[in-house]
């Protein structure tokens, strides 16, 4: 048998192998942007480069919670702003009610105004964003009130739940976000309870009720106070939430360049890749088509 194979030929097959992983390397790094697409491109650092990846991904969620944190914080602090405003109107129509020149009609039609206070402040209690009642606690698909101003005691139980969410931030810790419209309005403490103190304002308008009246006052004020407290706490809030997004953010950013340093393609060096192998491989050919070819023929008479 006579056979054409040398050493030669087989160099010439090596070699163009080797240009031609190096042209589909340099077009895969052009394709993807990336310089490391299998563990064998860098199997010294896929460890490195996926602990990054999940380091990203964990970020990620963190920054997206804190979005949806930002806009309930902010309608929570505007709504109790509201509700700290609602309370002091509530303050300054009893005092109207409260001097001996009033009369029984007067105080009544201050009675139905608050009542318009009463019914504000339950709705600021059931405020929602995106379908859920932002101070029902955990309950957040539970409306935590309703009113009826035919009542003498119109609110409701609470129907929500305590409030147990935290939020994490990006250094790991966590810190709570919400109160529950009991803890704002529905005090254990009755002076601390706006709900308690404005319809007792009210019903004492109603009686005619002068003593009724200056007691009333006084507990409306003291839970004004109150919820102007539980009012700082949704601006300390805001204030974490604000520094925590920050902190995402810029940990984002270097979490991200640190993934793109081991693996993102150079493209400029991937061009010159890429043309060097396509040079080489028509030198290549070139090169292996002029090499004098000797057969049997050349041998025979």
């Amino acid at each position: 048998m006579i056979t054409f194979y040398n050493e030669q030929t087989q160099a010439f097959l090596n070699g163009m192998n080797n240009i031609q992983q190096k042209e589909t390397q340099a077009q895969l790094e052009l394709t993807s942007g990336l310089k490391v697409n299998s563990v064998s491109d860098a199997p010294d650092e896929i460890s490195d480069i996926l602990s990054l990846q999940s380091s990203i991904s964990n970020n990620t969620q963190i920054g997206q919670n804190l979005a949806i944190v930002t806009n309930e914080t902010n309608t929570a602090e505007s709504a109790v702003s509201s509700a700290v405003s609602l309370v002091e109107q509530a303050e300054s129509l009893g005092t109207q009610g409260a001097t001996d020149i009033a009369s029984a009609d007067t105080r009544t039609q201050i009675a139905q105004q608050l009542g318009d206070v009463l019914t504000e402040l339950v709705n600021i209690a059931n405020t929602t964003v995106s379908g859920r009642y932002i101070f029902a606690g955990d309950s957040d698909q539970t409306q935590p009130y309703t009113i009826d101003l035919t009542q003498t005691n119109p609110i409701s139980a609470y129907a929500g739940s305590p409030s147990t969410r935290q939020i994490e931030a990006p250094d790991g810790s966590t810190f709570a976000v919400a109160q529950t419209a009991q803890d704002l309005f529905d005090s254990s403490d009755t002076n601390s309870n706006v709900f308690e103190s404005v319809n007792s304002l009210r019903n004492a308008l109603l009686n005619n009720d002068s003593a009724g009246v200056g007691s009333a006052l006084a507990q409306v004020s003291s839970s004004d106070t109150y919820l102007n407290s539980q009012l700082a706490f949704y601006g300390n809030v805001q204030d974490n939430v604000a520094n925590a997004t920050s902190e995402q953010s810029n940990d984002d950013t270097q979490l991200r360049t640190q993934l793109a340093t081991l693996q993102d393609a150079d493209e400029s060096q991937s061009i010159i890749d890429l043309n060097e192998a396509q040079t080489q491989q028509q030198a290549a050919l070139q090169s292996e088509a002029e090499i004098p070819r000797t057969t049997l023929f050349n041998f025979l008479g």
